[in-house]
């Protein structure tokens, strides 16, 4: 286990904070010790909880070209067929994964290929299950031509906490499945956009480890051993 890079600066300034705090309040509020044991405890429990959020797990990630794996811990909540007005401009198999402030917020590569299309959308922060934070929210958008053939595109969208997304990829980079391409900062939610043919492998309220579980598999010339 470490800790997140985009992390560390916030864990810094935080722990700073919190023990600056307390020894004013133990030099300057000394007959209430009750209260300062109670604002110490409250203090390392806030520092675990934000030290939980940046926590990076190391992943045995699957690697398979036709398979798409899930690009973020979380749970499935939307499996459906959707309109995608982005880029696509038609319809595509659309899983979403929302992320909780307690999962890994670790965005990878669902699939290995090429970045065609990359685009920031400054936006709303509606909580991430709201049916618009799709298309309204803080967002990015990445489209990947396979190595299988197909493109997936994917999308970082910022919930009603999460107030910062990074990324680590632009157009034309090579990117590897399982790889990270950004971090969302404080919940929020993935959306996955792939061909109708595409065989959906997770059910709806499944949980997913980003980089592990197999969310689809793609449509391709060549069967696999997973068709």
């Amino acid at each position: 286990m470490k800790i997140h890079k985009e992390g560390r600066r916030i864990l810094f300034f935080t722990l700073l904070i919190l023990v600056v705090l307390n020894l004013l309040l133990y030099n300057f509020n000394a007959d209430n010790n009750t209260f300062n044991r109670i604002f110490s405890a409250v203090s390392v429990v806030l520092f675990l909880l934000i030290l939980q959020f940046f926590r990076s797990p190391y992943r045995n990630i699957l690697l398979h070209e036709d398979l798409l794996i899930a690009p973020a811990d979380g749970k499935v909540v939307v499996i459906e067929e959707i309109e995608e007005p982005e880029y696509f401009k038609d319809k595509r198999k659309q899983i979403s994964i929302f992320m909780s402030p307690i999962n890994v917020h670790v965005t990878r590569n669902p699939i290995s290929g090429i970045v065609k299309y990359f685009k920031y959308h400054p936006g709303n922060y509606f909580v991430a299950w709201h049916p618009k934070s799709s298309t309204q929210n803080e967002r990015t958008t990445v489209v990947v031509e396979s190595t299988a053939g197909p493109e997936v595109l994917f999308r970082q969208i910022a919930g009603a906490m999460a107030r910062r997304i990074v990324w680590y990829v632009s157009e034309g980079d090579e990117v590897s499945q399982g790889e990270e391409f950004g971090f969302i900062k404080f919940g929020s939610r993935v959306d996955v956009f792939v061909p109708l043919d595409t065989e959906v492998k997770v059910q709806l309220g499944q949980k997913t480890k980003g980089g592990q579980t197999v969310i689809a598999q793609l449509k391709t010339a060549t069967p696999t051993l997973f068709g």
